[in-house]
């Protein structure tokens, strides 16, 4: 099942690597492709569509609209780490 989920806060390289090295570390994402200029993140994948939004949330890249300070920083650090790896 292909699941298109548009997120808050992708400014880079970094960002983009950092979700797509966790997502695909989860049990039945076979694939994920991001598009920094849109926000989006398509995943496909036969967990529940819930399970993908949560993870990116709590790396801070929240579902569009259910952005917050708390998630902006986590942002910064999951950027920070994905420059590195």
């Amino acid at each position: 099942m292909r699941h298109n989920i548009t997120v808050e806060n992708i400014k880079c390289g970094g960002c983009m690597n950092s979700i797509k090295t966790a997502l695909m570390k989860i049990n039945g994402v076979e694939n994920v492709s991001i598009d920094k200029d849109t926000e989006s993140v398509t995943i496909d994948a036969t967990v529940e569509k819930i399970i993908l939004i949560n993870a990116l949330s709590k790396m801070g890249y929240p579902e569009k609209g259910n952005n917050d300070l708390l998630k902006k920083a986590k942002s910064y650090v999951s950027c920070a780490i994905g420059k590195i790896n």
